[in-house]
């Protein structure tokens, strides 16, 4: 026991989490010099360099970045266990950052912070807009903690959990054609179309499916997100493609139609992402059993498909 320092766990979690000895001894609250010397006895102990310069910047070693979850575990750990009260920890005061896509976040925002504030009256939720770019390096360090949306690419060591797979459909405004009338592909091709797209790209899944039956689509505008999208086609006679269960509360309070999309399209689904470290977390835990509870997938109606092509919102 002489010989075992625990300081030394934090120290090397700082170091790995910031690759950079002056931010490690800020966050720890020491001088540099100190840092130095605490990283020289690390790599004394763990026989490797750990961070190596690399031009102005330090980089970690694959032995570092094979440590770098672990110790961040045991951290996490150690100190949940030094500061929870009674009770399994769920309901103690603590801050959770959600980050949403914009096409879940009408149908998560409101049933998730209602059942936060019923169960989990400790906890505050701050919902934040989706960052593609930025997805999987901010569960990473702990900016974020869960991430829900239609996720994209994640590092390997972040666990995805799928919560549904919905379906895209056509809406328009409830005095469009498409509104009571199926569309062939040649109508669909000739409508005036609107695309969700945060960087304005108007290319598409649909646009490949239209070029295997020789057609082509004509999008006359992009616009950020769903809401924005869906606001749009209220006053306007374009198209647009949208999730099925996601858009239907917000569909349904401004009186939009839906109709068949006459291509087959990849189905979106929904997934909850997080860094492994927080698995085992129970106040982390309790939080996603909540999203995952608010986001379950609904019963498909047993109705002739036949009718659901042609059914608008009541």
């Amino acid at each position: 026991m002489d010989a075992l320092d625990l300081n030394l766990l934090l120290a090397l979690d700082a170091l790995l989490d910031t690759n950079s000895v002056t931010e490690a001894a800020r966050r720890l609250h020491t001088s540099t010099s100190a840092m130095s010397r605490t990283l020289t006895r690390l790599r004394d102990v763990l026989g490797d360099p750990l961070l190596v310069r690399s031009g102005r910047q330090m980089v970690p070693t694959p032995r570092a970045l094979a440590l770098r979850h672990d110790v961040a575990s045991l951290v996490d750990q150690g100190r949940s266990l030094l500061t929870a009260r009674e009770g399994n920890g769920t309901g103690r005061h603590r801050d959770f950052v959600v980050r949403v896509g914009d096409s879940v976040g009408a149908r998560l925002s409101g049933p998730l912070l209602a059942a936060v504030h019923a169960q989990l009256p400790g906890v505050t939720v701050r919902l934040l807009a989706a960052d593609p770019a930025d997805g999987a390096v901010a569960l990473r360090d702990g900016r974020v903690d869960v991430e829900v949306g239609m996720i994209g690419k994640t590092d390997p060591e972040t666990v995805v959990k799928r919560l549904f797979t919905d379906r895209w459909i056509g809406v328009a405004a409830p005095d469009h054609p498409f509104a009571t009338t199926r569309p062939t592909v040649a109508a669909y091709a000739s409508a005036r179309h609107l695309e969700v797209s945060p960087t304005g790209r108007t290319h598409s899944p649909i646009d490949d499916r239209l070029a295997l039956h020789g057609r082509t689509r004509r999008v006359v505008a992009t616009v950020p997100d769903l809401p924005t999208a869906l606001l749009t086609l209220a006053s306007t006679e374009l198209v647009c493609p949208a999730p099925e269960l996601l858009s239907e509360s917000a569909r349904e309070a401004l009186g939009l139609a839906m109709f068949e999309i006459p291509l087959p399209l990849p189905a979106p689904v929904v997934a909850m992402a997080w860094h492994p470290r927080n698995t085992a977390d129970t106040g982390h835990a309790a939080l996603r059993d909540l999203i995952g509870v608010v986001l379950r997938e609904p019963p498909k109606p047993d109705v002739d498909p036949g009718l659901v092509q042609l059914a608008t919102p009541a």
